[in-house]
């Protein structure tokens, strides 16, 4: 029987965290994009933390699995690669990551079987100097120079969203058909040449000469709009219902 694979999802390390509130926000953050490997160093108002699990809103299983732990090397003792995020270098020469690398940098790594952390520093003061040595690479956020810090919970959205993304990101864009499909070129082309009747019965290419031009520029028209067989046929009832008002008239 062959072993499962393992799990290629990083840990997300709160390092010394101060409020249990901003906990429980960052295990629901972490739910909310499949991630599920917690681990907690040094709470600041000891564990376990009811203000943590009120927080958690559905997510306390990960507070009930997180790591503890009283120091960041244990954290990451068995991690194979370390990602710390802040928003200032200390003077540490490292890579930098956005964190949309650092979440597809993370993937391939969990994708070869190794363990990954992120680290992430307490309200406060953020990860400090000796936090951050002991990382590969730091993650920074462009956010406003002149006011850089997120909330905690907040950055773990953010890297839980990026990790999220590197899977199976979705288009940036898509329409949703409410009951219809998109109109064939021979849909359109019936549709334009509708048009171009009434409009031709109503005197409105004219001069002659300009004609041919302005029906060239009609067709071009219709073929930038993405029309879809709902929209087809109200614009041919628009058409014929023109036509019945004029011949009442």
């Amino acid at each position: 029987m062959s072993e499962p694979a393992p799990d290629p999802r990083p840990a997300f390390v709160l390092i010394r965290p101060q409020m249990g509130e901003n906990i429980g926000a960052a295990a629901r953050s972490m739910l909310n994009f499949g991630l599920e490997h917690m681990r907690v160093t040094a709470p600041r108002d000891g564990w376990p933390n009811e203000r943590a699990v009120a927080l958690a809103s559905g997510a306390g299983r990960l507070l009930d699995d997180a790591m503890i732990c009283d120091t960041t090397e244990a954290a990451v003792a068995d991690c194979t690669f370390v990602f710390a995020t802040t928003a200032r270098n200390r003077d540490l020469t490292k890579p930098v990551f956005t964190p949309e690398a650092a979440m597809a940098e993370a993937r391939k790594r969990g994708a070869r079987g190794e363990k990954v952390a992120v680290l992430f520093g307490p309200e406060r003061t953020g990860l400090e100097n000796d936090d951050i040595v002991l990382a590969n690479a730091i993650v920074s956020v462009p956010t406003n120079p002149d006011f850089a810090s997120l909330n905690l919970a907040q950055c773990v959205l953010l890297m839980g969203y990026e990790w999220r993304r590197s899977d199976d990101m979705p288009p940036a864009m898509e329409v949703e058909l409410a009951g219809t499909d998109w109109a064939t070129h021979a849909e359109m082309d019936a549709l334009s040449v509708h048009f171009e009747e009434r409009l031709d019965q109503a005197g409105f290419f004219w001069p002659d000469a300009r004609a041919p031009a302005m029906k060239l520029h009609l067709r071009n028209l219709w073929s930038r709009l993405p029309l879809t067989r709902a929209d087809v046929q109200i614009f041919h009832g628009m058409m014929r219902q023109m036509v019945r008002w004029k011949d009442r008239g």
